[in-house]
């Protein structure tokens, strides 16, 4: 299943990649998502966070109550108008669920746009189609909450 999402910032290209390898900011975006754990770590190129969360309802009797979720950025270099492209990795530990796709910052004058572009696959025959449209809004309610956080941030 395609997922496919944009958030658009009031800032720079340099500010929001700033922002977005951050780990105070992947720390905040953690705690706003209520994971009851979570790990964050980024070397300035490479993102990483690991967030425990409740189970959608609808996947909860296939996964238990929580899920842990993980997910790594690996950015390239800056181009010269300050854009960027991203590898972006998304998994559930233990489970058959991942997304691969891409993450690009494109400046716009006083603004940047960060969108995201993945597939989301459920191997599970039968049932998987079924999880990745229950999933599907889970992950772009974290990427809406990216940009609340990301909102907050930048306005400080």
């Amino acid at each position: 299943m395609q997922i496919t999402s944009s958030a658009t910032f009031s800032a720079s290209a340099d500010a929001v990649f700033a922002m977005l390898t951050d780990e105070a900011y992947l720390t905040e975006v953690c705690r706003a998502s209520d994971a009851t754990d979570y790990s964050v770590s980024s070397d300035g190129t490479t993102t990483r966070t690991s967030r425990t969360l409740a189970a959608p309802k609808e996947a909860a009797r296939f996964t238990g109550p929580t899920l842990v979720v993980t997910e790594q950025i690996v950015w390239g270099s800056a181009a010269a108008d300050g854009s960027r492209n991203g590898q972006l990795t998304l998994g559930v530990q233990g489970q058959p669920v991942t997304m691969n796709g891409t993450t690009t910052i494109h400046p716009s004058g006083q603004t940047t746009t960060v969108d995201v572009d993945g597939e989301l696959k459920v191997n599970i025959p039968l049932l998987g189609g079924k999880l990745e449209k229950a999933a599907a809004p889970a992950i772009l309610e974290g990427i809406k909450l990216q940009q609340e956080v990301g909102n907050r941030w930048l306005a400080r």
